[in-house]
């Protein structure tokens, strides 16, 4: 696997290829210092991405530790590091594209992602490819174009069965599910499975006597138990009571002290908030007819009433044509009362003066109605009553993916902008969703959200430190709030998290960025389309991916409960859409026009199902149950010793 970037998104997913997926990565970076030379080198990076990667490994890198060897048994080698000015086709050459399974192009850069691809594909047909694109139109055009290129070039290659296709993500995109979820549950260890959203829970030991939730299914039995609540997580290593991955019935039933990991879906559980409710189409009257304006509009009236009594008692006409005569004096369309008594020429002198006091105060009522209903009809207040709801800081690239994602979960959101042109205010206008325009730090601001009914706070603008002001004013509000903050700087973040869970140990507070979030998904398109997701289970990880049954001996033909392997893979969803009609990556997300609920996928199977060669099924798999399937066995890179 070679990855090339200039960001910590690079730096994250190398450290993901190479710790959770056991490959062997050769890291891309451009220099530390600028040199004449555009040769790249091979000597140490000591790059601010080389030190992430150091970081994230130390966990798994001592011997002893489970699940952190091969297939073969061997221990994992380090992630190779070059430095390059540019990554151009020499760089490529040297880093091993010819003969790599896959290349990641992740630079911040649009242009040089493309240049790149363009090269990589020319030299070496079947790479699979993975791009970083902000713009997602071009990006599908340029699946296509490097796909069609990769066919032209190797006549009668089948990207299908080499899946070395192109894969275009946004890290938005990819960050976007995670996010929703962290504002949802308060985790980030989700996959995404045909727009469904999965979860791994944490449950400790039901007790003596008590029978706990089993979800979809048991993923892994964990080392802690009711005597030891810490487990592997409380000392250096996991030893021989680590966490047991993917235990069968019997094993479930037996441990009955220890805690589990079961999958679960990710839902709103609150109170049910109807759309219209949440966000109208139609602007409130109490916004349109203001209290100015409804005070005028009762001035005309009782004004009206009173000339149309005075006229019916003391000329005794018809009480509807004493109205419509007082009416037309008062707009001063009326004929003057010439040689007619002079009670009616009093009265029409005092239409014409109230109408003359009244009339401009109308027209300004009016007016500013109008302004009030474009106001209103564009972007929502929200409503009284709201509770429940998330709020949500920024609608940016990033804000406006999981504004998207929160509502597909029907979860009532208002929303935070400084600025009115940002790219997600029209999202939300289309979706209905309230937003509050103005500066987070501001006083009033938060309390215009309803952040004191809120359950949860996502603060994703682009400044740490507003991020960090709203998540600190908010929990003054009310400590015990959900929040999840981005920031970016790693050493920030953690300083954060621990100073916020220190004060308030009872509420639960996430740091986030975007790049650790947009790793794994980045990492699975790597491995190939089959891949979904990976969820860590204390130091061991569980596979998620998309295999077809026909090829595989150990699911066709057999039964759902044959087919399941203790502690190396069990299939966990069946997809029954039709072979022709099945998306071709259930881990990307859908286009807009495409949104589907995710019943293509039947997660309550009957253990005595027969899969067929024509299905296809989801499982869920160690690291090296998923190669035993997937025929792949690591070995060592040639150009490095062993570690």
């Amino acid at each position: 696997m070679i990855v090339c970037g200039d960001d910590a998104l690079a730096a994250r997913l190398a450290a993901e290829l190479h710790d959770v997926y056991g490959e062997r990565v050769t890291l891309v970076l451009p220099p530390v210092r600028s040199s004449a030379s555009r040769r790249p080198s091979m000597a140490p990076n000591r790059s601010r991405a080389s030190t992430l990667i150091g970081r994230m490994s130390a966990a798994m890198s001592r011997p002893g530790v489970a699940d952190q060897t091969g297939s073969s048994g061997e221990f994992l080698l380090p992630v190779r590091e070059m430095e390059a000015a540019e990554p151009s086709e020499e760089v490529l050459r040297e880093a091993g594209a010819e003969r790599a399974t896959a290349l990641a192009l992740v630079y911040d850069d649009d242009e040089s992602n493309i240049r790149t691809a363009l090269a990589a594909r020319r030299l070496n047909p079947r790479l699979r490819l993975v791009i970083r694109l902000y713009n997602r139109k071009l990006g599908q055009h340029l699946e296509e174009l490097l796909d069609q290129a990769a066919v032209v070039a190797v006549p009668g290659l089948d990207l299908a069965a080499l899946d070395a296709s192109t894969t275009v993500l946004s890290d938005a995109d990819t960050a976007a599910p995670a996010l929703a979820a962290t504002a949802v549950t308060g985790t980030s260890k989700v996959v995404q499975a045909d727009g469904l959203l999965l979860r791994a829970v944490e449950r400790t030991p039901p007790g003596r006597g008590a029978v706990s939730d089993p979800g979809l299914c048991t993923l892994a039995l964990l080392s802690s138990t009711t005597d030891d609540p810490a487990g592997a997580e409380g000392s250096d290593n996991s030893g021989p009571r680590g966490p047991l991955l993917l235990p069968d019935d019997a094993m479930v039933a037996a441990a009955t002290r220890r805690g589990t990991v079961v999958l679960e879906t990710v839902s709103y559980a609150g109170p049910p908030v109807q759309a219209r409710r949440l966000a109208g189409r139609f602007a409130p009257l109490g916004d349109v007819f203001s209290r100015r304006l409804r005070r005028a509009l009762a001035g005309v009236l009782a004004t009206v009433a009173a000339l149309t009594v005075a006229s019916w008692l003391t000329i005794g006409d018809h009480p509807l044509h004493a109205a419509y005569l007082v009416l037309l004096d008062l707009f001063a369309i009326g004929d003057p009362a010439v040689g007619e008594p002079t009670t009616r020429q009093v009265l029409q002198l005092l239409a014409g003066l109230v109408g003359l006091a009244v009339l401009p105060i109308l027209v300004a009522g009016s007016l500013e109605a109008l302004g009030a209903f474009r106001g209103t009809a564009s972007l929502r207040r929200p409503p009284r009553g709201l509770a429940g709801h998330v709020v949500l800081l920024g609608l940016g690239k990033v804000g406006t993916r999981v504004l998207t994602r929160l509502r597909e979960l029907d979860i009532p959101v208002v929303c935070v902008e400084g600025d009115p042109e940002a790219r997600g205010i029209p999202v939300a206008r289309r979706l209905r969703v309230p937003v509050v325009l103005g500066d987070v730090t501001q006083e009033g601001v938060l309390e215009a959200a309803k952040i004191h009914r809120a359950d949860s706070l996502l603060a994703l603008t682009s400044a740490d430190t507003t991020n960090l002001e709203a998540a600190l004013y908010a929990r003054a509000v009310k400590p015990e709030l959900r929040v999840a903050l981005r920031l970016y700087d790693d050493d920030f973040a953690t300083a954060v998290y621990r100073t916020l869970r220190a004060a308030h140990p009872e509420a639960l507070t996430r740091s986030r960025s975007v790049s650790s979030l947009a790793a794994p998904a980045f990492a699975g398109a790597m491995m190939g389309r089959q891949i979904l997701g990976a969820i860590p289970v204390e130091r061991k990880v569980l596979l998620f991916a998309a295999l077809d049954v026909a090829g595989h001996p150990q699911f066709e033909g057999r039964t759902v409960a044959e087919a399941f392997k203790a502690g190396a893979w069990r299939v966990i969803a069946l997809d029954t859409a039709e072979p022709a009609e099945r998306r071709p990556d259930l881990a990307v997300s859908r286009p807009d026009d495409d949104r589907r609920t995710g019943a293509e996928l039947l997660w309550d199977l009957h253990p005595g199902h027969v899969l067929k060669p024509e299905d296809r099924v989801v499982v869920a798999a160690t690291r090296r149950g998923l190669a035993e399937l997937l025929g792949r066995r690591p070995a060592p890179h040639p150009d490095l010793r062993r570690a």
